[in-house]
């Protein structure tokens, strides 16, 4: 495969888009060192976890453009676009990346705030008088 591979991951209002090419396991988000942009180990251990679980480290280099939401978002984001990539790659890893609950893109976003009121939920004060 020398071919690149294109997907889109999504995450509360985060898009990452990304382009997997075989190669010796070099990952840049926004042109930056996956660890430069996500300074956390958390967040990075997280973003690698599709790779972890398909024990594909090293073998991919991954080239990232996420935007839109916080960091949690755009790694969520990313997470779903490498898992998406690698069932390109091989059909067969699907259940096992399913079974680990990474093919599930999160749902939740924020709530609209709806009109005369301060919030999505919240109400103004009420005055019996």
């Amino acid at each position: 495969m020398s071919e690149v591979l294109s997907t889109i991951g999504r995450r509360k209002t985060a898009v990452a888009r990304l382009q997997m090419s075989e190669g010796s396991g070099q990952i840049t988000v926004n042109k930056r060192p996956y660890e430069e942009y996500f300074p956390t180990i958390n967040l990075q251990n997280s973003l690698l976890f599709p790779l972890q679980a398909a024990n594909l480290q090293n073998k991919f280099d991954l080239n990232i453009n996420a935007e839109g939401g916080g960091l949690n978002g755009q790694v969520g984001a990313i997470r779903l676009a490498i898992t998406r990539a690698l069932v390109k790659f091989n059909p067969e890893l699907r259940g096992e990346l399913k079974e680990k609950g990474l093919l599930t893109r999160d749902p939740r976003m924020k709530e609209r705030k709806k009109p005369g009121q301060p919030g999505a939920r919240k109400r103004f004060q009420f005055s019996k008088r």
